[in-house]
């Protein structure tokens, strides 16, 4: 577990952590972050009927969007195959009954493969906002931090398999 949660880190870092200078901002940090291959990949609202994750309607909206992408594989048709994504992000999660709502970080750091059958296999470094519906987790709304890896079938199941790590329940914090 230990060899499997150094590995993920070590990847994670060295491809996504250390393309960019520490000295880079602003126009230069965009600039050199598009000549790396590096593209903008914003984040959309959303909402989910209740029942679906949490007890109630819930309503997501990026309040903090500057997520990037860099197309590592593609398949022969040019679709995908195994992209890098980082960048910080905060998702205002909101009850649509209450108006409660929780700013959610979920500034990870991933490389997500896409399977040709429609699944995807997340290897995690960092805070990411996981839906689940059916899982290893309960029915809900989590924010997964730490070294794991998410599997997920080409029939949504999701199943979260921490090397080091926390989740906190986002349906709770604004029920």
């Amino acid at each position: 577990m230990r060899r499997t949660a150094l590995a993920i880190g070590s990847i994670l870092a060295t491809t996504l952590l250390g393309a960019t200078p520490a000295h880079a901002t602003g126009a230069e940090h965009s600039g050199l972050q598009h000549d790396l291959g590096w593209e903008p990949a914003p984040s959309a609202p959303w909402d989910v009927a209740a029942g679906h994750r949490c007890d109630f309607a819930i309503h997501g909206e990026p309040v903090v969007d500057e997520v990037v992408q860099r197309v590592l594989a593609r398949y022969p048709d040019g679709s995908p195959k195994s992209v890098a994504y980082r960048g910080d992000l905060v998702v205002r999660v909101t009850n649509k009954v209450s108006d409660v709502f929780y700013d959610a970080d979920a500034s990870g750091s991933a490389i997500v493969e896409y399977r040709a059958d429609g699944s995807q296999f997340w290897s995690v470094l960092g805070p990411v906002l996981v839906g689940v519906g059916e899982g290893n987790l309960d029915r809900g709304m989590y924010v997964v931090d730490g070294v794991y890896t998410l599997a997920i079938s080409a029939s949504g199941h999701k199943t979260v398999t921490m090397a080091h790590g926390s989740t906190t329940d986002i349906c709770e914090r604004i029920s």
